[in-house]
């Protein structure tokens, strides 16, 4: 999931924050006992996402994509002291492990989990959200990235995680998954509403700031 070298992903690691005790036990509970570990942020880019909560400090981040809870829990460090984070996923089968999580954090009265169909829920949600996190199906990123733009407050930001899905962005491979991050990155890059770019981190992060 990562396009950079192993050793450069181990030096910047190094010289990041140290991952808290809890993050550390969710990922390796994680990469041990559930499917398809890799969906997990992880560790230097946990810190990126906690430091964008903190320079942010929002009073209120919607999640799209809980899977075990760890980026979760890395926006719920920067949150504005009565901030909430409404997080969505469709697994049940991970629903009382994440709880588990949640409840052992300092941060589990401020996490509405929700599990259910993110395009259903969205519409009736009456919040105006700081921060957005889209990480669930990706054939839905553009979905999801329409039903919460008018959910944004101006200076807002809109995060979608896996952006370059493995360097295939940069192929001819044409698979339905890579055609539609593509697609999605193009829609991104020609709207004027938004400032814009792609950190390649990990899998790669599109941060956009509603302008």
């Amino acid at each position: 999931m990562s396009l950079n070298p192993d050793d450069l992903q181990n030096y910047l690691t190094l010289f990041c924050d140290p991952e808290p005790e809890l993050l550390q036990r969710i990922d390796r509970e994680t990469q041990l006992e559930v499917l398809m570990p890799r969906m997990l942020s992880g560790h230097l880019q946990g810190r990126m996402l906690s430091m964008l909560s903190k320079m942010m400090a929002p009073k209120r981040v919607l999640e799209i994509g809980t899977f075990t809870g760890y980026a979760t829990l890395c926006f719920a460090e920067g949150l504005a002291k009565n901030g909430k984070i409404i997080t969505l996923d469709i697994n049940e089968e991970l629903e009382e492990r994440v709880k588990g999580y949640f409840k052992a954090s300092e941060y589990g009265e401020k996490i509405n989990y929700r599990i259910g169909n993110a395009m259903e829920i969205i519409p009736s949600i009456d919040e105006v959200f700081d921060i957005v996190f889209i990480d669930a199906d990706k054939k839905n990123n553009g979905n999801y990235y329409n039903l919460v733009f008018d959910k944004v407050r101006s200076g807002g930001l809109i995060i979608t995680d896996n952006v370059l899905w493995s360097g295939k962005v940069l192929t001819k491979i044409n698979d339905t998954d890579t055609a539609n991050i593509h697609t999605f990155n193009q829609m991104i890059a020609t709207d004027k509403r938004v400032n814009k770019l792609i950190l390649p981190l990990r899998d790669g992060l599109f941060i956009v700031r509603k302008k």
